[in-house]
């Protein structure tokens, strides 16, 4: 059999026409020249055509024609650096720090002079005549990229992309023509804006708001572009955004009534209408129903964001992606859209906005691109642009993803409604995230009672001498006649009139200022924590349904021998009535929700496999990576799994899966850490939505959060979840906070997630090694008939114990095992299965059986200022007073864990020992400090 052998690859031939000569690449088309002059044949054949058109060699006869090609060549550089570079002389600043030429795009960088202007040159697929003057195609790049709006988009690779935001920019060189209707609605949102403003300054003078004064802009931007999301098919905008204006947008774009925020000025109720503490005026979110100048409508909705400004990005993403599967859409993703406001110094400055930019084209989190509108104060709190980025701009962060940029100068606000405008249409066309960076200032200080002049005593002087946008635009609508001086007069005073009205209405009567928090999916589900029973076993045929899905190969999937030796084993355990392990149990659990109609959401690091190879939720074919999801296989009219591998990030992700889980209250969404401690990267979610979010904006969630806890001699990092922090986060019924010993514990524990009439986050300190521990395994019975308990007696209860050692997790499979080999009968094990809320009259009634004890020893592996001692012991000295407590465990220490493996098992050893009356407690040793001890024993 013959071989063919390959052709030799031609130099340039890569599928693709030979591209457009330009001054940015001359040297690599010098080379090319030199090797065509050598061996024409050693080029592909469109860079031979090239050559061949025009010889730039010179000679007498050819060297005007070679003088007119390289003339042309130096054009079509003009016309790209005018595109790539344009925006460095845009008049983009209000305050007037705008460059008026820039040496890149000089003529005379091209081999151009005055003379050249008048010369035709060929405009390539720039917006307008084929063939214009020189001076004529400067022209029309400086009224398209450097006048009011700045540009930056030549980074994206994508060819298409580039052509299309050429297309919809140069033909009308950036610069909208809108009818009297368009400005009149401009200009009304400006006075709203701006008269809102003034008016709580007047009225409420030296209250904090943070004030949109400087960037009015932003409500007739948001609104306009509110306005058209009905014709892009938009059914919901999701918002997220930090304190700076939020009361303006939400009483001039969400329509929350001035009375109700008038409401919150006034401060006179004790006690916040739903419990809880409340929040800043300034933090809250709201909902509504927007109806455009149409009459169509859209859903809005402005999440709720504590003072960490980015941290709402993901949230906001999470939540929109919900609501984008509620819809249908979760193909094209484009009838539900997100929008995030930014501070400048905060989108250059937090790595929470990096993080969501990696998210944004990932398939477990992508929502179809997100629009981000930066605040440009051009300042962040008191810290001068050069100190607080190493970038040119602060939106350099966004090229990452290749998303285009629009600066805008926000005393032109027509042209920042263009902007918009063409950011939800490049959004809706292309599924991709877009930058608007509207450029402006803060009339005041960081707020309304700092003085800026402190630190920026110039900035602040040009500040104090511009006139409003408002007052801009008036005169120019004044001028343009498309307004009277007598309309001005009057849609001011109409406005002021609101606002006093309202102002009234906010003084003498009571005004309702939330909606109401349990409404569509989440009505029923405002009952109040209560830790049951609730009854959450699963029939045994709907089981062995749910085992067949899990343990049936699909024909001719080549499985992984490993993986496929254990299904006979695991669907044999469900028939007959045997045990189950840790990750069998979990997803029967998943699988027995989704058979009752209740979607599962899942993602972490290596959420498929499972760190520690326990869950292989997902199989893949050996030979041809197919991939398959056994959940998903149950029945025809099962509910969806959905299990995502997320990057390598903590709070964007949590944040995104808690976003997620305010919208689907009827889905069980789990975040799983890689190690427990992974989980300090997103503290700022942890504690400033899921733990804080139900007290502060009547928000709850059903979220889990998977921490893998215990200690194996695996050093500090791969120890401990730090129980203690969450711990210390509980009140008012807020969250659980559960550290599981069995398989049917933890199945039971996930389905009354979905089972209850009330959401609350649930903290699982989930297990290592009792993921194969002989001992960790549950009948079958224990989840048909089963429920969960939130503490498990001794599973072999001696008659007379004097000592009741309670414990929690991993550590009581160390005690049980040792008790049993050493016949000690005079010692009770106790488990704690949840920490909180905590279930005294179960405790209570569990230790009266004991009747003999003498002593309640508290053990723990953690180190003593960690883990559950300091939640435990105040608890236990209040329901057992007579009763000597104690601990056992690890001392005081600074890092969670040994890095030995040898001291973690000397240490174990003793925390055992000790436990069961086999070693001395501290306390029988008085010389030793506490402080230098090795921790065991304490009254």
């Amino acid at each position: 059999m013959a071989v063919k052998v390959p052709e030799k690859k031609k130099t340039g031939d890569n599928g693709r026409k030979a591209p457009a000569v330009t001054g940015w690449n001359a040297d690599y088309v010098d080379d090319l020249y030199k090797q065509w002059q050598e061996d024409p044949g050693s080029l592909s054949e469109s860079w031979q055509m090239f050559f061949k058109g025009f010889d730039l060699a010179m000679c007498p006869r050819t060297c005007v024609a070679n003088q007119a090609a390289r003339n042309q060549s130096s054009a079509a550089s003009l016309i790209y650096a005018y595109r790539s570079e344009g925006h460095l002389i845009a008049k983009t600043d209000p305050l007037g720090n705008n460059l008026e030429s820039h040496p890149d795009l000089e003529i005379e960088q091209f081999g151009f002079t005055e003379a050249d202007l008048d010369t035709v040159y060929d405009t390539g697929h720039l917006g307008g005549p084929s063939r214009a003057k020189l001076r004529d195609i400067i022209s029309i790049l400086q009224e398209t990229y450097c006048r009011t709006i700045g540009v930056q988009y030549t980074h994206i690779q994508n060819k298409q992309i580039r052509r299309w935001l050429q297309a919809e920019m140069e033909p009308n060189r950036n610069h909208p023509k809108y009818d009297r209707d368009k400005k009149l609605a401009i200009l009304n949102k400006l006075v709203n804006a701006e008269l809102f403003e003034s008016f709580v300054q007047a009225r409420y003078r030296g209250q904090k708001r943070f004030s949109l004064e400087g960037a009015e802009t932003l409500i007739a931007l948001l609104h306009e572009m509110i306005e058209i999301t009905p014709d892009y098919d938009i059914n919901e905008v999701v918002m997220g955004m930090p304190h700076r204006g939020r009361l303006n947008v939400l009483a001039n774009i969400l329509d929350k009534g001035y009375a109700q925020i008038f409401e919150e000025f006034e401060d006179d109720h004790e006690q916040d209408e739903w419990g809880g503490d409340g929040d800043v005026k300034y933090h809250k979110g709201f909902s509504s129903t927007h109806f455009n100048r149409e009459g169509k409508k859209s859903h809005l909705t402005l999440t709720a964001n504590p003072s960490h400004l980015e941290a709402v990005d993901p949230v906001v993403m999470g939540r929109t992606r919900a609501k984008q599967r509620q819809w249908g859409d979760a193909e094209t993703r484009r009838q539900v859209l997100p929008i995030l406001m930014h501070g400048d110094a905060a989108f250059s400055g937090q790595g929470m906005v990096a993080e969501v930019f990696n998210l944004s084209q990932l398939k477990g989190y992508k929502v179809g691109g997100t629009i981000h509108v930066i605040i440009n104060n051009q300042i962040g709190f008191t810290t001068d642009p050069s100190e607080s980025r190493s970038t040119a701009y602060a939106t350099d962060i966004a090229k990452t993803v290749e998303a285009p940029i629009f600066h805008v100068n926000f005393e032109d606000p027509e042209a920042a409604v263009y902007v918009a405008e063409l950011a939800l249409k490049f959004r809706q066309t292309w599924g991709r995230d877009i930058v608007i960076d509207m450029v402006c200032y803060r009339k005041h200080g960081h707020n309304e009672g700092d003085e800026p002049a402190f630190t920026q005593p110039i900035m602040y002087e040009k500040i104090k001498a511009r006139p409003s946008v408002r007052e801009i635009y008036t005169s120019q609508l004044l001028d343009e006649g498309v307004i009277s001086k007598e309309d001005v007069e009057r849609t001011e005073k109409e406005m002021r009139e609101i606002l006093e009205e309202d102002l009234e209405t906010a003084k003498s009567s009571y005004v309702q200022t939330d909606p109401e928090p349990f409404s569509d999916r989440w009505e029923g589900l405002d009952q109040p924590f209560s830790n049951g029973p609730w009854e959450t076993g699963v029939k045994q045929d709907e089981l062995l349904k749910v085992a067949k899905g899990l343990n049936s190969i699909p024909p001719e999937f080549n499985l992984n021998k490993k993986i496929a030796r254990n299904l006979p084993e695991r669907m044999k355990a469900v028939e007959e009535g045997g045990t189950v392990d840790w990750g069998y149990a979990e997803l029967l659990s998943f699988g027995s929700l989704l058979q009752e109609g209740h979607p599962v959401r899942l993602s972490g690091q290596d959420s498929e496999r499972g760190t520690f190879s326990s869950r292989h939720s997902v199989w893949h074919d050996m030979e041809t990576m197919q991939a398959y999801k056994p959940l998903n296989h149950i029945s025809n009219d099962q509910a969806h799994f959905c299990v995502y591998n997320s990057p390598l990030s903590e709070a964007s992700v949590l944040g995104f899966d808690y976003g997620y889980s305010l919208a689907e209250p009827g889905m069980l969404i789990l975040w799983e850490a890689q190690f427990g401690d992974f989980a300090n990267g997103a503290q700022m979610i942890i504690d400033q939505f899921i733990s804080s979010s139900q007290s502060k904006w009547h928000r709850t969630s059903g979220l889990v959060m998977l921490l893998p806890h215990g200690y194996e001699g695996m050093g500090p990092e791969h120890s401990n979840a730090y129980l203690e922090r969450y711990l210390a986060a509980c009140g008012q019924n807020n969250i659980q906070v559960c550290n599981i010993t069995t398989p049917a514990q933890y199945f039971h524990a996930l389905r009354r997630q979905i089972m209850r009439p009330f959401r609350r986050p649930l903290i699982i300190m989930s297990p290592k090694s009792l993921l194969r521990h002989k001992l960790a395994v549950s009948p079958v019975k224990e989840l048909t008939d089963g429920r969960f308990h939130e503490i498990l007696n001794d599973p072999k209860p001696p008659r007379k114990a004097k000592r009741l050692v309670l414990c929690s997790g991993k550590v009581f499979y160390d005690l049980y095992e040792a008790r049993e080999e050493q016949k000690i009968d005079d010692v009770a094990l106790v488990r704690v299965e949840q920490f909180y809320p905590f279930n005294n009259e179960m405790l209570t009634q569990i230790v009266n059986k004991y009747g003999w004890i003498q002593e309640i020893v508290w053990v723990q592996e953690e180190t003593k200022n960690r883990g559950g001692w300091n939640f435990m012991r105040p608890l236990l000295h209040h329901l057992f007073p007579e009763m000597r407590i104690r601990y056992v465990g690890r001392g005081y220490a600074a890092s969670p864990a040994t890095g030995s493996a040898h001291r973690h098992r000397q240490e174990q050893q003793q925390i055992i020992n000790a436990a069961l009356g086999k070693e001395k407690l501290l306390e029988d040793y008085p010389v030793l400090p506490e402080e230098l001890s090795f921790g065991l024993g304490e009254r």
